[in-house]
């Protein structure tokens, strides 16, 4: 049973059957308390604690609301102020950690092998492949 609000929502997040259930709530936890010091935005009198639950509202939020970041804004900022628990960070310093996770993410997802898939029906080899089947020619791929 989860002790805190973050562990809760990390173990419905790690329980859910959508789309967003293919991160990772506890490698994106482990990838931020691993890194979390090398950010732009790190301040040397916060530790991990405090940005965790930041972190979390971003790749979480990322599974609950995917597409644009600003219209998920609102949501995620209420989010914070529900489970920021101890956190030491103001909303103004939040977000730039909710914001970086949610990119993460977002990168990571564009890197599944459907993406990938779905890149290549779409992407610029597929169109200089028709291009040299319209023509007749053989295809060459750049390395």
């Amino acid at each position: 049973m989860p002790d805190t609000a973050l562990e809760s929502i990390q173990a419905d997040l790690h329980n859910d059957a959508s789309p967003g259930a293919i991160i990772d709530a506890q490698q994106e936890d482990a990838y931020w308390a691993r890194f979390y010091w090398r950010e732009r935005y790190f301040r040397p009198e916060c530790g991990y604690e405090d940005y965790a639950p930041a972190y979390c509202v971003g790749y979480v939020g990322y599974a609950q609301y995917g597409g644009s970041y600003s219209d998920a804004e609102n949501s995620l900022y209420a989010n914070w102020e529900r489970i920021k628990g101890a956190s030491r960070l103001s909303l103004d310093d939040a977000r730039l950690a909710i914001r970086a996770a949610w990119n993460r993410v977002e990168l990571d997802l564009s890197r599944t092998p459907q993406w990938r898939e779905l890149y290549s029906l779409v992407g610029p080899h597929a169109q200089r492949q028709r291009w040299a089947q319209a023509a007749n020619q053989p295809v060459h791929r750049e390395r």
